[in-house]
């Protein structure tokens, strides 16, 4: 039987961290998304706590990565654009009519919007 590298709870939390400023999610998003409190989040990315099997799916699933983006042996570049290699289609679609907004206040309105309707 092959074995892998065991890959640390620091490795994992960096992913998480990485991932989740990349797509521009604050920890106390990703916290209401995972039922725990933003100093959870904390822990989980400086590598203080393990994250279990179910956490590791929710927030891959909230980051929009596959389970094994956190697993890969490489390192995450950090890309010029957003990514959205992961996004669904509806995402890109509304990130695209968001970079055609050109007035900033129209985009603040944007971003109010959709973290009301978030929270529903």
């Amino acid at each position: 039987m092959q074995t892998g590298k065991i890959v640390s709870s620091k490795t994992i939390g960096e992913k998480v961290k990485f991932r989740r400023q990349d797509i521009g999610m604050s920890q106390e998003r990703l916290a209401e998304i995972l039922g725990v409190s933003y100093q959870q989040v904390q822990r989980y990315e400086n590598g203080k706590n393990k994250l279990n099997v179910e956490n590791i799916q929710l927030i891959a699933e909230a980051l929009s990565v596959p389970v094994s983006f956190f697993f890969s042996s490489e390192i995450p570049q950090v890309a010029a654009e957003p990514a959205t290699s992961f996004a669904s289609s509806e995402e890109k679609t509304l990130l695209k009519h968001f970079r055609d907004i050109s007035a900033k206040s129209d985009k603040q309105l944007v971003v109010h919007v959709a973290r009301l309707a978030a929270r529903r």
